[in-house]
């Protein structure tokens, strides 16, 4: 029966004038056959177009087995995505029957109608959607989400403007009082703080590479309504001005890229543009009036390696560009044919390089805009210092790459002819006569002994340069790995490390090794050796990050993203490094099979245990699955080739083993996990020879035997081999449904590029939403696509969001197998004793913002007796992630409960910090952070808000109800089996409330203290039955020596009678005496038997109230 029937509409109406309620929801099955749909089925069989009130919902679905739905309404405003305002779940328990759910949508006032007395917090809902899923029905106590679900299915809804809504019915009347308050201050216009028309979108420095990675600002329209009133006025007549400082190192190697430019609501390129050229000139392109795209070209010819100033006035149609360098300036004038329409709020501005359209490779200073223009730009070169001194670095380096470059031509060109040539060249001794005077014009002294170190270099590898092994391309590297030996040099007597000169480091970043870039930017930054030098610190990191390092990219988004050692927290800089060097992680995880990549091993130095795993000789667990393996287990068989081929559980990476041992376990046709593996192997030609053939058979009889990685493989080979994409998009689909990640990121590339063969058009919302599923479930490149999405904003339901962006595309860089195979070169140097390589290398992966990393450069830190602040600085940066190391906080919340005695902050706010810190460990897990935290509330010290949530604490509960609560959740973390301090501990409080309650009763607090009696009795009776032992046996002694003599003197007794009733009178004395310890005896022994049950019944009580 249909719920739309009458006879059941007419039950509803009997039921709710007889006082009753019946649910709003209603469910009945379909008289459609269920046979005719899948097992698992949902979609709306009816749902509104617009956001009403009490509008319903028809669900259509169908379950396999018992499932979860739920309908959810959720609103998209200029700053919350995803907002739920209505939820109804219900469980259907009925398998594979067709059913159709009523249910009415209840929604809040705040998104129906206009602000009024009653209704005061309106959303301005920018997306309205109305959404469903179905999912399997589990009792886990986590709730399922629309991401996370089997099946889904959504409708946008359309949205009332907040100008256009109705008033709320009034439902009561307010007090004369406040009406009349309300009236008269409603349309009152507070006065707002003062707001400028000027905009500084870049502060800091911005290191540009010549690729698709530029830092994306997104204008909002102003608070205040006048000015708001006459930037709107402008759109069609603007009057604005754009200053930008540029430093190139290379004009554009395409026909043209970005310097700045701007993308409307559509993504589509709007007013205004500013590019460079090939050749160095300038280009601005606008959107007239008209709506057509109009540009023109400025001849100016930038030079490379100067700072330039753009100044752009826009007033209506005409331009004025103004260019600026040392002591030069151009100026152009141009005339558009028709308006300019320019909408600053409209879509985003790109500073470099965006999606559609690359950069250029160089360097940003401060970027001012001015919204109403301006007469004259104030936009001076800051910081000033930094940037003269970033450009000073670039000169000096292309001054040595041009002496290098001779002196390697002239080393190549040259013969020795005798003894003195081969230990000799022309260039270290110019100024004496030689037979052939080379280059005399280019090596002076001066610059001989400038470049005194990398002259040095050069002459001891001219048998390299010759041999053609040292060029120009490996200089950076080979200067690289002589610096570490120098700039680090171990101790052996006290284990510790000393730094000398950095300078081949500067000569090996000049030369494109940008680690050396890196390492020279930590050393300044973190004083490492020597004395802290932001400035310097500045320019190296910059250096780094435009040579597309993935280090040095990582390096200036964790330091923008945190905003420590003097860099600005700005999330859209940090976005735009974490971009690019997650774009290459994406690229990078592909290839993962690749000598130079590793899985990263989260192997601590300061945990003993994650130390003694790490040799695979001694790994039960590899040597468990090898001797499954070699007897023919094919789950074995496959594991091992997954530790060989990623190099995981202290496993050396070996590609070839690996191959073998998945196809051993293919072959067995029992796995189709396995036979997926090899099949991939085989299409890819990974370790194997290329065989598509084979390859696509093997994946075919995976996917039948349920591998649903297989039928993803079955899409990419159908698109990538057979071009057949009606069939690839099946596959995907399929794949996509079945919870896939690379199943879903394919389609939602088709939805993307429009180019599914069913819906020919680009839906970039169903593309998102197919991104943001996989990226759930760890896609990488998902992941980057959905972080695009949340840091513009420009998909419609979707906020701007650049936090989550970052977190986002941190979480893959940190997933990078360059960064895991520096992780693996760090341990093995550790492990071998190497621990100055190990610790310079650890400290470039810590510089990128891994936790792992900085948490052992803080270990060997503290091993090297390096300075403290080397080791807190790592700690205390280790903290300051979205999910640190317990151990970590824990280091961090000691520093702080036990300050250094230099420490002159105030005790209370320090032990404020390590409660904040304890209770951050107790939250991730860790049970000394709960125990620490037990320790602190003992005190009296209050506990975070988080710990309270955490622990399902109030702040109303007395402190034993806290400590007891906490304790409980210490032993479930601990081990079952092991006494530890959290159980005694907890053990120590239930004694403490079972004794509490036993003095509540006057009966039981009797007992109590006649238990105390009973105990000290028992001590003294114990004690004096001990003493009367010791007595007895030197009385017996005493009795035999007497009787002795009385034998021997027999005739001296019968001679003297006096002194025979004298001895007959100590036999008497003994006699009682013996007697009266006897009986002592027991009555002390009847007093411990009532002891003893008198201390049995309290332990029983007690027990009693503790269990």
């Amino acid at each position: 029966m249909s719920p739309d029937l009458n006879p059941m509409e007419h039950l509803k109406g009997i039921l709710k004038r007889k006082g009753h309620c019946l649910s709003q929801t209603i469910s009945t099955p379909s008289a459609q056959p269920a046979e005719s749909l899948p097992d698992n089925f949902i979609e709306f069989h009816s749902a509104p177009d617009r956001v009403v009130d009490g509008s319903v919902v028809r669900v259509r679905y169908q379950c396999s087995r018992p499932c979860q739905l739920t309908v959810e309404v959720v609103v998209s405003t200029l700053r919350k995505t995803d907002l739920v305002v209505f939820r109804k779940k219900w469980i259907s328990s009925a398998p594979r029957v067709h059913w159709i759910r009523r249910v009415l949508l209840k929604l809040p006032p705040s998104i129906l109608y206009q602000q009024d007395f009653f209704n005061r917090r309106v959303l301005d809902a920018q997306n309205v959607t109305v959404r469903a899923w179905l999912d399997n029905f589990n009792n886990s106590s986590k709730p399922g989400t629309y991401q996370g679900s089997m099946l889904r299915v959504y409708k946008v809804l359309q949205t009332t403007p907040l100008s256009d809504r109705p008033a709320k019915p009034p439902t009561e009347c307010p007090s004369w009082s406040a009406h009349l308050t309300w009236q008269t201050s409603r349309d009152r216009i507070h006065q707002c703080q003062h707001e400028s028309d000027i905009i500084d979108m870049l502060t800091f420095p911005l290191a540009s590479t010549d690729e698709h990675f530029g830092v994306i600002r997104r204008l909002n329209p102003f608070i205040d309504r006048s000015l708001e009133r006459a930037r709107r006025h402008a759109v069609t007549k603007p009057r604005v001005t754009l200053s930008v400082w540029i430093y190139l190192l290379e004009w554009c190697d395409m026909r043209l890229c970005s310097i700045i430019h701007h993308l409307d609501g559509k993504n589509l390129f709007d007013s205004i543009l500013m590019l460079l050229t090939d050749t160095g000139d300038v280009m601005i392109q606008a959107r007239v009036t008209t709506g057509e795209d109009d540009a023109f070209r400025a001849i100016i010819t930038l030079p490379l390696r100067k700072w330039i100033r753009l100044d752009c006035y826009i007033q209506d149609s005409q331009v004025l560009l103004d260019a600026a360098w040392d002591d030069t300036s151009r100026r152009i004038h141009y005339e558009f044919k028709r308006g300019v329409h320019f909408n600053d709020t409209d879509g985003y501005f790109v500073i470099g390089g965006g999606r559609y359209m690359q950069g250029f490779r160089g360097y940003y200073g401060p970027v001012r805009y001015y919204r109403f223009g301006t007469e004259e730009v104030k936009n001076p070169l800051q910081p000033k210092s930094t940037l003269e001194e970033l450009d000073r670095t670039h000169q000096e380096c292309q001054e040595m790459k041009v002496l290098t470059k001779a002196f390697l031509q002239e080393v190549i060109k040259s013969r020795p002819s005798s003894s003195f040539n081969k230990s000799k060249t022309p260039f270290i001794r110019p100024w004496r006569q030689t037979q052939k005077k080379i280059c005399n014009q280019t090596w002076t002294r001066e610059k001989q002994l400038k470049y005194s170190n990398l002259f040095n270099f050069l002459q001891s590898s001219e048998n390299e340069i010759r041999e053609g092994s040292l060029s120009m391309k490996k200089l950076g590297r080979a200067l690289f790995e002589r610096s570490v030996k120098e700039v680090f040099m171990k101790n052996q007597t006290n284990n510790s490390i000393s730094f000398n000169s950095t300078s081949l480091l500067r000569e090996a970043s000049c030369f494109g090794n940008h680690r050396a870039s890196l390492l020279l930017a930590t050393i300044h930054l973190s004083g490492l050796g020597h004395s802290v030098d932001q400035e310097q610190g500045h320019v190296y990191s910059l250096i780094g990050a435009s040579g597309d390092n993935r280090f040095a990219l990582m390096h200036a988004g964790y330091k923008h993203s945190q905003g420590i050692d003097g860099f600005t927290k700005d999330l859209e800089l940090a976005y735009s490094y974490y971009s690019n060097m997650g774009w290459q992680s994406s690229e990078d995880i592909s290839k993962l099979f690749e000598s130079k990549q590793n899985v990263i091993h989260y192997v601590y130095l300061s945990n003993p245990e994650d130390l003694n795993r790490l040799n695979h000789k001694k790994n039960d667990g590899f040597q468990y699955e090898k001797f499954r393996a070699e007897s023919g287990d094919a789950d074995s068989q496959r594991n091992l080739a997954v530790m060989l081929y990623r190099g995981e559980n202290g496993v050396s990476k070996d590609t070839e083993s690996a191959v073998k041992w998945f196809e051993r376990s293919a072959m067995q046709m029992k796995d189709p996990a396995a036979m997926y593996d090899y099949s991939i192997i085989l299409m890819k030609g990974e370790g194997a020879e290329k065989n598509n053939s084979r390859g696509f058979k093997m994946m075919q009889k995976a996917a039948a035997m349920g591998s649903i990685r297989a039928l993803n493989g079955l899409g990419w080979y159908y698109w990538n081999i057979l071009k057949d994409e009606k069939r690839a998009v099946k596959y995907f689909e399929e794949a996509a449904l079945k919870g896939n990640e690379d199943g879903m990121f394919n389609l939602g590339i088709y939805y993307q590029n429009g180019n599914h063969p069913d819906r020919p058009w680009k839906n970039e919302t169903a593309a998102f939403q197919q991104f943001l599923n996989a990226s759930w479930h760890g896609h990488v490149a998902a992941s980057v696509e959905v972080a695009w999405y949340f840091s513009t904003g420009n998909l419609e339901g979707v906020s701007q969001d650049v936090e989550r962006a970052v977190i986002m595309l941190k979480k893959v860089c940190e997933q990078n197998g360059h960064l895991g195979f520096m992780i693996s070169e760090a341990l093995q140097a550790y492990l071998q004793g190497s621990w100055q390589e190990a610790l310079v290398t650890y400290v470039l992966a810590a510089e990128t913002g891994l936790g792992l990393a900085q948490s052992n450069v803080a270990h060997l830190c503290e091993e090297l007796n390096l300075t403290p602040d080397c080791q807190w600085r790592y700690h205390n940066y280790s903290i300051l992630h979205y999910d640190p190391h317990p151990a970590a906080l824990l280091k961090m919340g000691d520093h702080y409960y036990y300050p250094p005695s230099s420490t002159r902050a105030d005790s209370l706010s320090l032990v404020g910090r390590a409660v904040s810190m304890y209770g951050r460990a107790a939250v991730a897990g860790s049970p000394q952070g709960m125990f620490n935290l037990v320790l602190l509330a003992k005190q009296g010290h209050a506990l975070p808000l988080d710990v309270y949530g955490f622990f399902n604490l109030s702040r109303h509960d007395e402190q034993h109800v806290v400590v007891e609560k906490i304790l409980r959740r210490c032993v479930e973390a601990e081990h079952e089996d092991a006494v530890t301090p959290c159980s005694l501990a907890l053990l120590g409080v239930q004694m403490g409330k079972a004794l509490s309650r036993m003095t509540q009763s006057g009966a039981q607090l009797v007992l109590a203290y006649a238990s105390l009696l009973s105990a000290l009795v028992i001590i003294v009776i114990v004690t004096l039955q001990s003493c009367l032992s010791q007595r007895v046996p030197s009385q017996h002694v005493r009795a035999r020596t007497s009787s002795a003599s009385q034998d021997g003197v027999s005739g001296s007794r019968e001679q003297n009678g006096i002194m025979g009733e004298t001895f007959r009178a100590a036999g008497f004395l003994q006699f009682i005496t013996l007697r009266g310890e006897q009986c002592l005896r027991q009555m002390g022994d009847l007093a411990v038997t009532v002891s003893g049950v008198c201390l049995c019944v309290f332990w029983t009580t007690l027990l009693y109230h503790l269990l």
